[in-house]
């Protein structure tokens, strides 16, 4: 991966981990983790992991943001945006707005995003002395 393909995937990763932080933050701030917590229950899962979650996208995105733990992080985001539009978004079908709503297309792109991310070299290539050079 070249050095300039490194930093724009890295511009990515921030930009995906500003979105992902806004909803846990939004969340946390209007009180909404207690209906997330209901919808856990709901789904036989653990009402905890609604704080989990929301933990997770405000205490993990600033660090994957930053470079740190990506692989895990990423895995991890890719993995609760699965869960997403396996619990709601699909059967909305594939529009978020316009063929229709609520739809999984934005968390399909996020979430090959996060594999993108996950996938990269984790080191930033040493650029070489003939980069941009053409012939």
């Amino acid at each position: 991966m070249s050095h300039s393909a490194w930093r724009s995937l890295g511009g990515v990763r921030i930009v995906v981990c500003c979105l992902l932080f806004i909803h846990g933050s939004s969340r946390f701030l209007t009180n909404g983790v207690a209906d997330f917590e209901q919808f856990f229950l709901a789904h036989h899962l653990p009402a905890f992991g609604a704080w989990l979650v929301t933990g997770m996208e405000i205490l993990g995105t600033p660090l994957l943001a930053a470079g740190r733990w990506v692989q895990p992080l990423a895995l991890y985001f890719a993995a609760e945006l699965t869960m997403g539009v396996i619990l709601v978004h699909a059967q909305h079908g594939w529009f978020v707005v316009g063929g229709g709503s609520n739809g999984m297309e934005y968390s399909v792109l996020l979430i090959s995003v996060l594999l993108a991310v996950a996938t990269a070299p984790p080191t930033r290539p040493r650029e070489s002395a003939l980069e941009g050079v053409t012939a």
